[in-house]
């Protein structure tokens, strides 16, 4: 049996992907986006109570906008037209107004049109449809990939919903592919698969939340046992790392392997050996892990293990995560190994660390102590009259900016918790608290000399 030789055949010569003759036809076979379909969501009664409104779908690819929309279209009973805005223009809008009008007049039926890619109309093809979508002629309803913020015109985006669509997760992932292995009649149950557990997951990994590229890539790999006898039609994470020319590497997010990985990177930046942080940080992003995690660790990374040593540091992994967000994979994971590589080299201090887990334990053993008066904020005059800012000195009005005062509770007094190292730039931090704290001390003296 062939394996596009099933009742998936759009019309006589055509053959279907799997990935379009699986697209579930029902609501109730739709699968994932659940903060948008649940049970008393304002979508789903919308769907279920024939009071469809026009809106936007937006959400990466193979998230399923385009599916969704016919679901919706099919469930109300709907005249479904689709539009694409990057072939068509203002005269095909008219053609699609006449229709719609028509389909009102002598059908009695409500017409969807589904814009795919919505994000590449122009001004003007948005203007054209404007009136139709207000008067409710067309229930428009778009997809796009793009923030519709920046893409759609404020007349039109405040006549409509904007939708947010997730990738799918794993789990239903798990479920699309697992129904179309045993779907006869859509799918590819008829050649009698046999599909291992592992092969399943290594095409969810892959997909990373794209339905389509999932069921593609199980295709795939289904192309490839097809021709066996039927006992030998087992599709292992091989065959799938053959089809997807992209082996798997051993990794599981959840598990060991991933503490594993990045306890190495950390040890690495730490240890200040960029080869080695990249390399653990190419096999993490190799095997799936997802970038943003990587950055948050280098974000923490920064302020842990190189602190004030290299104020810039932290700067530079925040662009690094900032940048990973504009860009997105594959070229962003430059910016990660960029950050890696500065991280790595910098001057190490964690005089930061040590010094706030200092502050935690001392509060943890003190309370909530007291603020002392003089530094109280008074904006009241019975606040003043309690002492609140009394005595305070502003450190503006003395020779260097600098006045010695106590900003500690009493409990606290001369308790230093930040103790810089030479290293880097802290050593000018050192410098600089040394000379402060030895003024410091020298004008406490004065002023108990002072005291009668």
């Amino acid at each position: 049996m062939d394996l596009f030789d099933q009742s998936g055949k759009g019309g006589e010569g055509s053959v279907r992907p799997l990935a379009d003759s699986m697209r579930p036809r029902k609501l109730a076979d739709f699968v994932g986006q659940r903060h948008l379909l649940g049970k008393e969501s304002l979508l789903r009664r919308a769907i279920e109570d024939d009071r469809l409104f026009s809106m936007i779908f937006w959400g990466p690819p193979g998230s399923g906008k385009t599916t969704l929309a016919r679901v919706m279209a099919g469930e109300t009973e709907s005249h479904f037209e689709t539009f694409s805005a990057v072939l068509s223009g203002v005269k095909e809008i008219r053609g699609v107004i006449d229709e719609a009008k028509a389909q009102s007049r002598y059908h009695q039926k409500k017409t969807v049109l589904f814009v795919d890619e919505i994000h590449r109309f122009n001004k003007a093809q948005q203007d054209a449809f404007l009136p139709h979508v207000e008067s409710g002629l067309i229930t428009l309803l778009g997809a796009t990939t793009e923030n519709p913020s920046f893409e759609v015109i404020a007349p039109l985006l405040s006549r409509v919903r904007v939708m947010v669509l997730e990738p799918f997760s794993d789990e239903d992932m798990s479920i699309i592919l697992n129904r179309a292995v045993a779907d006869k009649e859509v799918g590819i149950g008829g050649l009698s698969l046999k599909i291992d557990s592992d092969a399943i997951a290594h095409i969810i990994w892959a997909a990373d939340g794209d339905a389509r590229a999932a069921l593609n890539n199980l295709e795939a790999a289904a192309s490839l046992v097809q021709e066996k006898e039927v006992t030998e039609r087992h599709i292992t994470r091989s065959v799938v790392e053959t089809a997807l020319q992209k082996k798997a590497l051993r990794y599981d997010k959840d598990g060991e392997e991933h503490y594993n990985l990045i306890s190495a990177f950390h040890k690495s930046l730490r240890g200040s050996d960029p080869d080695a942080a990249l390399y653990w940080l190419g096999r993490m992003l190799a095997a799936g892990e997802d970038p943003l995690y990587v950055a948050r660790r280098m974000v923490r990374f920064a302020s842990e293990d190189v602190g004030n040593a290299d104020p810039r540091a932290l700067s530079v992994a925040v662009s690094a995560m900032q940048a990973f967000q504009f860009v997105g994979l594959p070229e962003g994971d430059l910016a990660l190994a960029q950050a890696a590589v500065y991280l790595a080299t910098a001057p190490k201090s964690n005089a930061l660390y040590s010094g706030y887990g200092r502050v935690k334990q001392s509060i943890g053993q003190t309370g909530t102590l007291p603020v002392p008066l003089h530094i109280r904020n008074a904006p009241t005059r019975l606040m003043k009259g309690l002492g609140y800012g009394e005595d305070y000195k502003y450190a503006h009005d003395f020779a260097n900016a600098f006045v010695p005062q106590e900003y500690l509770p009493e409990e606290l007094k001369d308790q230093v918790y930040y103790e810089p190292t030479d290293r880097g730039y802290e050593k000018i931090i050192k410098e600089r608290l040394s000379q402060w704290r030895k003024l410091r001390r020298s004008m406490m003296k004065n002023e108990k000399k002072r005291e009668p």
